[in-house]
């Protein structure tokens, strides 16, 4: 009779590990170890944290007084411009240079605080002489930087600006000194007809054509034909021509 398999009587768990250790492949162990760490590395990149932006490492300027005062000092004029003055500092008066000339008792170039007026200059310079006319004068006209005022004598005739009236914007003072009596407009010529204020060489040569062509002036109003001149610019000359 054929002999009879008897089954294997049950092995301990040291003898199957032994078992199980000789019949794993090497290589296949290597490539297996490498596979798994792959996946390991391929997992944390998945869910590894997310970096800081760059900003969140950059220092912060404080809040504080020492903070402000420490980070980003500036250095010369800028520095001294944003600079905040100390408690109780005064600060010094925009000033004005002007000049004045003509009948006052020390005529020249004065400084004076911003706002004043031409009434100030004259006082400025030892007041008006016995001659000076006052009454011409715009006394009470704001002053500006780079002004001169002419005070005239009696019976001395300045245009407006001259005296201290308002000037064109942007001169700083008084354009050419008008004559010091009325001229003919009969006989003007030229140059004499260019130092009235507000006449150019256009409008010299315009009087000098209208004469040409219509004869004589009959009056000053006549001037008010002439192309170019208006009934402002008539009104300034008014007392500074005559026929």
């Amino acid at each position: 009779m054929p002999e009879l398999l008897r089954p294997e009587p049950p092995r301990s768990w040291r003898e199957r590990l032994a078992g199980a250790r000789a019949t794993i492949d090497p290589a296949r162990a290597a490539v297996t170890a490498g596979i798994v760490l792959l996946l390991a590395v391929a997992g944390w990149w998945l869910v590894r944290p997310a970096r800081p932006p760059v900003e969140a490492g950059l220092p912060r300027a404080s809040t504080t007084a020492e903070g402000a005062a420490g980070v980003g000092e500036e250095s010369g004029p800028q520095a001294a411009s944003n600079t905040a003055l100390p408690a109780g500092a005064a600060i010094a008066p925009p000033e004005l240079f002007v000049q004045v000339a003509g009948a006052v008792v020390r005529p020249g170039v004065y400084r004076l605080a911003d706002g004043a007026r031409v009434i100030d200059l004259i006082e400025r310079a030892g007041g008006a002489l016995a001659d000076a006319d006052l009454q011409a004068m715009a006394l009470a006209g704001r002053l500006v930087d780079g002004q001169r005022v002419q005070v005239p004598h009696m019976g001395e005739v300045l245009p407006l600006q001259a005296t201290g009236g308002a000037g064109p914007p942007g001169t700083g003072g008084p354009g050419p000194t008008a004559p010091a009596t009325p001229i003919d407009l009969n006989t003007a010529s030229q140059p004499e007809l260019e130092a009235l204020p507000g006449i150019g060489p256009t409008t010299a040569q315009a009087i000098l054509a209208y004469r040409d062509q219509h004869g004589p002036f009959a009056s000053v109003d006549d001037l008010g034909e002439v192309q170019g001149i208006g009934p402002t610019r008539l009104d300034a000359l008014r007392e500074l021509v005559r026929v």
